[in-house]
């Protein structure tokens, strides 16, 4: 499955407020959420900060997304177009002329080099991990081989009631020495 820049999300909200509502002030205050800091001073968010705190919200999905998944060839086309499309749209057109929409060019920009920088990376990665990789021949001990051991024949006796004829003896012969005669 292809998936979608998940900034195309703000960039679809921000379109409906500034062509639906157009009466509607990005630095109006939301009286819903008042809070009081610690110093005492009283702090109202305005449409811009939840717009922002929401584009920021969806910038880390999509960095999830991305080192999760990768992105593919396309993602990173369309977030090329994003990018060129808000910046474009900030150049030429008045609604968007605004601080707001500068700052959510720049998170598209930052998802766009951020997503080209993590694929530049895997890819580097994925070549170094395609080398060769060089194995020394493993070290091989001598086999030791161990001595058959061998039983001693076993003679049996000899019946007592059988006797073996005796082997015969060489007797040394003695030779007289040759006398000569005429002497």
């Amino acid at each position: 499955m292809i998936g979608f820049p998940l900034l195309l999300i703000p960039f679809a909200i921000y379109h409906m407020i500034a062509f639906l509502m157009q009466d509607v002030s990005w630095s109006a205050a939301l009286y819903f959420m008042p809070v009081a800091l610690k110093s005492g001073v009283p702090w109202t968010g305005t449409l811009s900060d939840a717009f922002l705190a929401f584009s920021l919200l969806m910038l880390m999905f999509e960095f999830i997304k991305s080192a999760r998944h990768g992105k593919s060839l396309v993602e990173h086309f369309l977030s090329l177009l994003l990018a060129g499309g808000t910046a474009a749209e900030f150049w030429m057109l008045p609604q968007f002329g605004t601080s707001t929409f500068l700052l959510f060019v720049v998170i598209c920009f930052v998802d766009l080099f951020a997503g080209l920088a993590a694929s530049l990376r895997r890819a580097r990665r994925a070549v170094v991990v395609a080398q060769p990789v060089v194995v020394e021949p493993a070290r091989v001990e001598p086999v030791r081989v161990e001595p058959v051991r061998v039983e001693p024949a076993r003679v049996e006796p000899a019946h007592p009631f059988t006797t073996a004829p005796p082997m015969p003896r060489a007797e040394p012969v003695i030779i007289e020495p040759v006398q000569k005669s005429g002497s």
